[in-house]
C-alpha cells in the first residue's frame, strides 16, 4: 500500500530528528531540558504580564519601558555574555571529570560577571540623563519622564541579576539546571508578585515597577550566594572563593566570553539604532513593537531553552573531545526546535486576539500586530534555529569569535541598513523592520551551518 505523501514527509522528519539519539540520551537530555523549558516559559510569561500590567498605566508607560528595556537588554548582554563563557568552562571541566577546576571555574564565573555588572551600572546611572537624551530625545516629555525613572531603577538591580545569571549559569554547566530553575523562579516570581503590588494596588505606575525589580534581584541573588556557600555538595564554594580572582580561570573565561559580549554589545546596539527610528515613527509604532516582542518570544521559549541547553551538552562533548557526539546532538537540536517553532506558531495564531487584549492596544494599532505577528511566526520555523541554535553549539565548542564576528557583521549590514530602507525609506514601518530582522536571520544562520560542516570550529582547547 503506498503512504500518503504527507506522511512520509513526516516519518522522514521524526528519523532525522531521532538519528543517533538512543533511549538515554532522551532521558538525559530531558532531565537537562525541562528545567531550562519551565524556567524560560516563566520568565517570557512573566514579561508579558509585566507589559501587560504596565499598560494600564497609559500607552507612555508602555513605550518608556520598552524603550529602556531595549538599552537594558543592551547593558545586561555584557555580563550575561561573560557569565555564558563560565558556563562553557564549567561544562568543559565538568565533561572531562576535573571536578576541582569546576569549582575554580564556576566561583570565577561568579566573581568576574558581577564586578562587570557592578561597573556598568555605576557608568550608566552617572551617565543616564546623556545616555538617554542622545537615544529617545525625540520621545513625547511624559514617555522621557518615565523612561528616566525606569532606567535609573532597572541599573540599580544590575548587580543583583549579574549574581544570579553566573550561578544559574555554572549550574547549568555542570547539569543541575533544576536548582537554576529554583533561583531564577525566586527572583522572577517575587518581581510580578511586587509589580502586582506597587502598579496595580499602589498604583506607582513605572516608579513601582522599579522599587520590584531591584527588591526581587537583590534578594534572589542573595539566596544565590547563601545556596552556593551553605546547600551546595557539589561546588564546595566558600565566599573568599569568590571574592578572590583566580586571574588564570578568569582568562579562559573572558576567551570565550569577551567575544560574546563585544557581539552582544554590537548586536544590542543595533536594536538600540532599530529603536531609535522606530521612535521617530510614534509612541504606537513603539508600542506595536514592544507587543510584538512579547508575543514573539512566547513563540520561542522551547526554542530559546534548546538554545541554552546546547551550551552544556556541547560544551560537555568537547569536555570529552567527542565531535561526533557534539554533532549528533547539534544536529537533533536544530530539528527538534525547528519543530517546537511550527507547534508553537499553531497554537499561539489561533489566540491572537484574547493574548493582545491583555495589552490593552488601541484599536488602530491591532492590525499592525497582528500583522508583524504572523510573519515572525512564518518566518521563524525554517530561519530561527540555525540563527540561534547553532551559534549557542559553536561558542560551546570554542568558536567564539567566529560566531561574534558574523553577527556583528550580520546585524548591522542586514537589519540596520536593510530595516532603514524598509521601514523609513520605503514606508514600510514597522512591518519593515520587522520583515529587515527576519531576512537577518536567514543570513546569519546560512553562515553558521556552512561553518558547522567545516573543521574549524572544533580546533579550539580552552581546558
Amino acid at each position: 500500500m503506498v503512504q500518503p505523501a504527507y506522511r512520509i514527509r513526516k516519518q522522514t522528519l521524526l528519523a532525522k530528528i531521532q538519528a543517533g539519539v538512543s533511549a538515554d540520551d532522551y532521558r538525559r537530555l530531558l532531565a537537562l531540558f525541562l528545567p531550562i523549558l519551565i524556567d524560560q516559559a516563566f520568565i517570557v510569561c512573566l514579561s508579558l504580564v509585566n507589559t501587560a500590567m504596565i499598560s494600564s498605566a497609559g500607552v507612555s508607560a508602555i513605550s518608556a519601558v520598552n524603550m529602556v528595556d531595549s538599552l537594558n537588554i543592551f547593558l545586561i548582554s555584557v555580563f550575561v555574555a561573560v557569565s555564558t563563557g563560565g558556563t562553557v568552562i564549567v561544562a568543559q571541566y565538568k565533561g572531562s571529570g576535573n571536578g576541582l577546576m569546576v569549582s575554580k571555574a564556576a566561583a570565577s564565573s561568579v566573581a568576574s560577571v558581577s564586578l562587570f555588572a557592578l561597573g556598568i551600572s555605576l557608568v550608566m546611572i552617572a551617565a543616564h540623563g546623556p545616555a538617554l537624551q542622545l537615544l529617545f530625545g525625540s520621545a513625547a516629555p511624559d514617555v522621557f519622564a518615565n523612561a528616566k525613572t525606569y532606567f535609573i531603577g532597572s541599573c540599580s538591580s544590575f548587580a543583583g541579576i549579574a549574581m544570579v545569571e553566573a550561578v544559574c549559569g555554572a549550574l547549568r554547566g555542570i547539569g543541575r539546571s533544576r536548582v537554576s530553575l529554583v533561583l531564577s523562579l525566586i527572583m522572577n516570581l517575587s518581581y510580578v508578585l511586587l509589580n502586582i503590588l506597587f502598579i496595580n494596588v499602589l498604583d506607582m505606575g513605572v516608579l513601582g515597577m522599579s522599587i520590584a525589580i531591584n527588591v526581587a534581584r537583590y534578594g534572589a541573588a542573595a539566596f544565590a550566594l547563601y545556596y552556593l556557600v551553605k546547600m551546595d555538595a557539589n561546588l564546595h564554594l566558600r565566599i573568599k572563593d569568590i571574592v578572590s580572582v583566580n586571574f588564570a580561570m578568569l582568562k579562559k573565561i573572558l576567551y570565550v566570553g569577551l567575544p560574546f559580549a563585544a557581539e552582544q554589545m554590537f548586536f544590542n546596539g543595533g536594536k538600540i539604532v532599530t529603536q531609535i527610528f522606530i521612535v521617530h515613527m510614534g509612541t504606537n509604532a513603539i508600542a506595536v513593537n514592544a507587543i510584538g516582542g512579547s508575543f514573539a518570544g512566547l513563540l520561542q521559549i522551547p526554542s530559546a531553552a534548546l538554545s541554552l541547553t546546547a551550551i552544556t551538552v556541547i560544551g560537555q562533548c568537547m569536555g570529552r573531545q567527542s565531535v561526533e557526539e557534539a554533532r549528533k546532538y547539534t544536529r537533533f537540536f536544530l530539528w527538534i526546535s525547528s519543530l517546537f517553532l511550527l507547534i508553537t506558531a499553531l497554537i499561539i495564531l489561533p489566540l491572537f486576539h484574547p493574548l493582545v487584549s491583555l495589552f490593552h492596544p488601541p484599536d488602530e494599532i491591532v492590525h499592525d500586530i497582528f500583522v508583524i505577528v504572523l510573519i515572525n511566526a512564518i518566518a521563524q520555523v525554517p530561519l530561527w534555529s540555525a540563527s540561534f541554535i547553532m551559534p549557542s553549539a559553536l561558542r560551546a565548542a570554542g568558536d567564539s569569535k567566529f560566531t561574534s564576528i558574523v553577527s556583528l557583521l550580520s546585524m548591522w549590514l542586514f537589519r540596520i541598513v536593510l530595516g532603514y530602507t524598509l521601514g523609513i525609506v520605503l514606508d514600510g514601518g514597522i512591518v519593515g523592520v520587522w520583515l529587515a530582522m527576519n531576512i537577518e536571520w536567514g543570513v546569519r544562520g546560512s553562515i553558521f551551518l556552512w561553518r558547522f560542516r567545516g573543521k574549524k570550529w572544533y580546533q579550539h582547547r580552552l581546558i
